[in-house]
């Protein structure tokens, strides 16, 4: 990581500003990082929540316009120049805040003030080691595997692109309706694999491989290996099982039933309605996310961390420290 000279330290700042605790919690952060000499950044929908929460707007803190974050791309670079961006909330504002720095290069550091919180790197009584570790620089980055997504329909004209985007945890393809299946013909590769009636499919990545992958019973994959994921949603058929491919694979869902109709949604934030003819085309991103990291622990302790998970009886760290190791 390059150094930048100490006058020029910008750090975004983004909250989920309906919480009143995220807001609490930004605000101070903001105001400590001021006080070790730190410039902060703030988009204009997080300013005045941030304000009445305590956030000191009066000098080193930046307001910026960008609309109410919902568009696909970067926010007209409002993340550009800043090392580091700071995330008070759950996953879903890490999301956010991927989504606001795409195309900026700066890292996203996530403080959990959700449920679960795959994504964050510190908890909310972390947060005094957190202004510690960023004034210090005291981070490492990890690249994160992200989606490129396609949509097209055929008409009489041939077919025709009618949006683009992409997802650093998933592309779902469901039903737009509560009361009708959808039909769907997997393709991957150019080849047809199955055909599934049911409320959809989602394509993951490793990261989104603990958020709705899994609970349509997707595998869960290590952050660090290259894949894509595939896993039907209640899906109606002998062979529903979740697929694991190449990362450098064509992953394709064709709307075929003849009174189907669906959506995609992109991360839970973006979507796309999806008529009966309609084909999404899944491919590894070209751009991915990164994530900064505090700590250096293993993928395996977080999961058993985040869901709880019984290892009683485990005898492993009594062999290890036998062997010396």
């Amino acid at each position: 990581m390059s150094r930048q000279p100490e006058s020029t330290r910008t750090v975004l700042l983004i909250a989920h500003v309906e919480r009143e605790e995220a807001t609490k919690v930004a605000a101070t952060f903001g105001n400590d990082l001021r006080a070790e000499g730190v410039s902060v950044r703030v988009f204009d929908v997080d300013a005045e929540p941030l304000q009445g929460a305590g956030l000191d707007l009066s000098s080193g803190v930046e307001v910026v316009a960008t609309g109410d974050g919902e568009t696909d791309g970067p926010m007209d670079g409002a993340a550009v120049g800043c090392e580091l961006a700071v995330v008070f909330g759950g996953d879903g504002t890490i999301l956010r805040a991927a989504e606001l720095c795409r195309g900026s290069g700066t890292p996203v550091l996530g403080v959990n003030l959700g449920h679960v919180g795959f994504l964050a790197e510190a908890d909310v009584e972390d947060v005094h080691e957190v202004v510690r570790r960023v004034v210090a620089r005291s981070w490492t980055v990890e690249e994160r595997l992200t989606i490129d997504v396609r949509v097209s329909v055929s008409g009489p004209d041939g077919s025709k692109v009618v949006a683009e985007t992409w997802a650093l945890n998933e592309a779902s393809v469901e039903k737009a309706s509560r009361e009708r299946m959808v039909d769907l013909v997997v393709e991957i590769d150019g080849r047809p694999v199955s055909r599934w009636g049911g409320d959809g499919v989602v394509c993951a990545t490793p990261t989104g491989s603990t958020a709705y992958n899994f609970s349509a019973g997707g595998p869960i994959v290590w952050p660090e290996v290259h894949a894509l994921l595939i896993a039907p949603i209640s899906a109606h058929a002998l062979f529903a099982r979740p697929l694991v491919v190449s990362p450098d694979s064509t992953l394709a869902l064709e709307v075929v039933g003849v009174q189907s109709s669906a959506v995609l949604w992109c991360d839970g934030r973006r979507t796309v309605d999806l008529p009966f003819g309609a084909r999404v085309e899944v491919v590894r991103g070209h751009e991915p996310v990164r994530l900064a990291r505090l700590h250096a622990a293993p993928f395996a302790d977080r999961l058993v961390r985040k869901f709880d998970l019984p290892v009683q009886g485990w005898r492993g760290a009594a062999e290890q420290r036998r062997n010396g190791g």
